[in-house]
C-alpha cells in the first residue's frame, strides 16, 4: 500500500483512502471510465490522461485491472483450500464497513478459501442495555452478566447472526454475469451459512468475591462439526455465546473464542478485523512482524504494562516460548539489522495504560471490553473438542487480560492484538494479520498484494536463520558438495569456504544445517552478489530455499544494497521465477567480473530490490 495513503491519526479516527485505486497506481481523483464500443476496444481515462491517441498519458485499456489479477494471481492459488478464522470486533460489526468486510469475505469464499466468522457483541450488548435502562458491569476485564446482561447478548449475537446470514445470501450480483451466457446455473452461487452449539463453555463462577453471574468460559470447541460445514462449502458462525454441560447459555468472551478456535481448528490464519491499524512513527503501516520480534517488543514493553507483564508470564510460565531459552533457538542476525527497532519500547503516546486491571481467569486467551487475554495450561487440544489436560477442561488461572474501560476506550491502543496474534503464533497457528476494517478493501489487499494493508505476524519466517559460524562449516560443506560435484556450484576449498564464512547465512533445525547461502556485497555500485544457495536433500521443495533468498534480501536492503546478481549455469529458471532477469556482464561490478572464470560460461542475472514501505524506528515504535 502506497505510503502517501497512510497518515498519522488518533485511536478511532477514521481512515478511508481509496486503497484500491492507490494500489493499482491510480489517484483518488479518478475520473469516469470512457468506452467505445463496435469492435474498436475499451479506452480508460483517469486524471491527468487526455483520453486519445497512444502518446504519454494514454491508458491501456484494462491495464490496471490486468496487472492486478496477474500479481493476485499466486495468492489466490496459495489460499486455495485454506482455514481462516476471522474475528471481527465489535466496532466493526456495528459499525458502517459490516457490509464491505462480509462482501470481501463471500468473495474469498467463492475463490476457495474456508471461513470460520467470529463476531463481537460488546458494543451491541452495551447499547441494548443502555436502551433498557440498564448499566453495563464490568470488573477488570470481564463483564458481569446478570439477567438483564444476558438477555441483551443472547439478542445481541442473534441479530448479528441474522444479520450476516442475511448479507451474505444474495451471491454476486446476477447483472454482471449475464454477458456471459444462460445464468440459470448462476443462481447457486450463494454462500451457505452454518451455526450451532459448537462452543461449550462453563461458568467463571464467583472469583474474588465477585459473581460473574451467566459469564462463561471456554471448555471445547467442536472441530468435527465445524470441519463437516467447512467441507459441504458453508462459511461457519461461531457465537460468543457457549452452552454449558448443564443446559445453560453462557457469555463468552469474543477473542478467546477466537483465539481458541484458531487453535483447535489448526487455522492457516488468524485474521482480526479492527477499527484501526499499527502505524509506525511516520504514520505508515507497519506490515510485516514476525513472533520474534512482536515477543520482543512485548518484553520490552513489561515493565511499564500490566498486559506486557501477564504476557510473558503466561508465555514463560507455561512453557510455550522457545525463543528465550538457550541458543539454539531461532534468531535473526544482529549484523542484518532485520529486528531493529522492533523490540524497542512503546512511547508514552501510545496510551498504554499502566492501571492494574489484569484479572486471573480460567480460560484460552481473550482481549477486549468485556474480553480477555488468557490462556490454558496448554495449548494443545484432545482430539478437537477440549484442551489436553485429561478432561477437556480449563485448570489453573492463568490470565491474560485486558477489559473493562481500557478496552473501550482503546487507552493500549492495539497491543492486546498483537499480545494475542503472538499467543496464537506460540501456539502454532502460522500467521495472524491484524487489519483495518474500515479501509474500503483492506482484507483483499492484505491477502492478495505484496507488501498487504495491515500487519501481518508470521511464526515461521526465518526461523532458524543466522549468520553462519565456524561450527557450520562441516554442514554447509555436506550441503554443497553434491552441488559442486554436479557442476551447479563453483567447487570452493575448506580454506576458501572459511575465510567466506562471515558472508554465509544458515538455516538449523534441529542442531542440522538444513540450507546456507551467501551475500557479497559491493557497497560503492549498491549491490550485491547471491551466491551458494543450497538446501539439504531432505528438506528440498518444502520452501527453504525461498526463505533463505528473501533472508539475504533483507540483509542487502539493511546493508543499504539497491540490487542482487548472482552467475548461474544451471539454475537460472529458478530464480528468473523469483524475479531475476538476464544481464550483461557490464551490469557487474568491475571488481567482482575481473575474478570471473569465462571458461565456465555462467550467465548473468540480476534483481533490482525494492525498498521495506514502512520501517520501524528503536525508539519510535507506535500502535494506534
Amino acid at each position: 500500500m502506497a505510503s502517501s495513503a497512510v497518515v498519522p491519526r488518533l485511536a478511532g479516527e477514521a481512515l478511508r483512502p481509496n486503497v484500491l485505486a492507490s494500489a493499482n497506481g491510480l489517484s483518488s481523483s479518478r475520473v469516469a471510465v470512457t468506452r467505445h464500443w463496435r469492435g474498436r476496444g475499451v479506452r480508460c481515462c483517469t486524471a491527468g490522461s487526455s483520453g486519445g491517441g497512444a502518446g504519454a498519458g494514454a491508458v491501456v485499456p484494462g491495464e490496471e485491472f490486468v496487472g492486478f489479477f496477474r500479481e493476485a494471481w499466486p495468492y489466490i492459488r496459495g489460499h486455495r483450500g485454506s482455514t481462516f478464522v476471522v474475528v471481527i470486533s465489535s466496532e466493526v460489526v456495528s459499525g458502517p464497513h459490516f457490509d464491505r468486510v462480509l462482501q470481501d469475505i463471500s468473495l474469498l469464499h467463492g475463490l476457495g478459501i474456508k471461513f470460520v466468522l467470529v463476531p463481537g457483541t460488546h458494543v451491541q450488548i452495551d447499547k441494548l442495555l443502555s436502551e433498557r435502562g440498564k448499566k453495563a458491569k464490568y470488573v477488570g476485564q470481564y463483564r458481569i452478566t446478570d439477567k438483564d446482561a444476558k438477555d441483551a447478548a443472547m439478542d445481541a449475537a442473534g441479530r448479528i447472526r441474522l444479520t450476516i446470514e442475511a448479507k451474505l445470501s444474495p451471491g454476486p450480483p446476477m447483472l454482471n454475469l449475464r454477458r456471459h451466457g444462460v445464468i440459470g446455473r448462476w443462481h447457486c452461487l450463494v454462500d451457505n451459512i452454518a451455526s450451532g452449539n459448537f462452543l461449550g463453555a462453563k461458568r467463571r463462577g464467583v472469583v474474588n468475591g465477585i459473581d460473574y453471574g451467566f459469564t462463561g468460559e471456554v471448555t471445547k470447541i467442536d472441530v468435527s462439526q465445524i470441519r463437516e460445514r467447512l467441507d459441504s462449502n458453508s462459511i461457519v458462525v461461531v457465537s460468543n455465546m457457549g452452552y454449558s454441560s448443564s443446559g445453560e447459555v453462557l457469555n463468552c468472551n469474543t477473542y478467546e473464542v477466537a483465539t481458541a478456535c484458531a487453535l483447535a481448528m489448526e487455522a492457516d490464519k488468524l485474521i482480526c478485523i479492527v477499527d484501526g491499524q499499527i502505524f509506525d512513527e511516520h504514520g505508515r503501516v507497519i506490515h510485516f512482524m514476525s513472533i520474534e520480534e512482536a515477543d520482543l517488543l512485548i518484553r520490552k514493553r513489561a515493565k511499564q504494562s500490566d498486559i506486557a507483564a501477564s504476557y510473558v508470564k503466561v508465555v514463560d510460565e507455561e512453557g510455550i516460548n522457545s525463543l528465550h531459552k538457550g541458543d539454539n533457538g531461532p534468531s535473526l542476525s544482529a549484523k542484518a539489522h532485520i529486528i531493529n527497532g522492533y523490540a524497542a519500547a512503546f512511547q508514552n503516546g501510545l496510551g498504554f495504560n499502566n492501571g492494574n486491571s489484569i484479572y486471573s481467569g480460567e480460560q484460552g486467551f481473550a482481549i477486549g471490553g468485556e474480553e480477555q487475554l488468557s490462556r490454558s495450561n496448554a495449548a494443545s487440544f484432545q482430539n478437537g473438542l477440549g484442551f489436553n489436560n485429561g478432561n477437556g477442561f480449563y485448570s489453573g488461572e492463568q490470565g491474560f487480560a485486558i477489559g473493562g474501560e481500557e478496552r473501550l476506550s482503546r487507552s493500549n491502543g492495539y497491543l492486546s492484538e498483537l499480545a494475542a496474534a503472538a499467543y496464537v503464533c506460540h501456539g502454532g497457528v502460522q500467521r495472524v494479520h491484524i487489519i483495518d476494517g474500515s479501509v474500503d478493501g483492506s482484507l483483499l489487499l492484505e491477502l492478495f498484494t505484496r507488501d498487504g494493508a495491515g500487519t501481518m505476524i508470521a511464526r515461521d519466517v526465518y526461523e532458524g536463520t543466522r549468520m553462519a559460524t565456524a561450527e557450520d562449516l562441516p554442514g554447509i560443506r555436506k550441503i554443497i558438495r553434491p552441488l559442486e560435484d554436479s557442476g551447479v556450484l563453483v567447487r570452493r576449498t575448506d580454506a576458501e569456504l572459511l575465510e567466506a564464512l562471515e558472508s554465509f547465512y544458515v538455516v538449523e533445525r534441529d542442531g542440522s544445517i538444513i540450507a546456507c547461502a551467501a551475500l557479497f556485497p559491493f557497497p560503492e555500485e549498491k549491490s550485491g552478489e547471491v551466491a551458494a544457495i543450497a538446501v539439504s536433500e531432505e528438506c528440498r521443495g518444502r520452501g527453504q530455499g525461498d526463505k533463505l533468498l528473501d533472508y539475504v534480501e533483507k540483509v542487502a536492503l539493511s546493508l543499504g544494497l539497491e540490487k542482487l546478481f548472482l552467475l548461474t549455469t544451471r539454475t537460472a529458471d529458478w530464480f528468473v521465477r523469483r524475479g531475476f532477469s538476464e544481464c550483461s556482464i557490464e551490469s557487474i561490478p568491475e571488481q567482482r567480473r575481473k575474478r570471473i572464470n569465462l571458461s565456465r560460461g555462467s550467465k548473468y542475472y540480476i534483481k533490482q530490490l525494492q525498498p521495506k514501505p514502512a520501517g520501524v524506528n528503536a525508539n519510535n515504535f507506535v500502535i494506534r
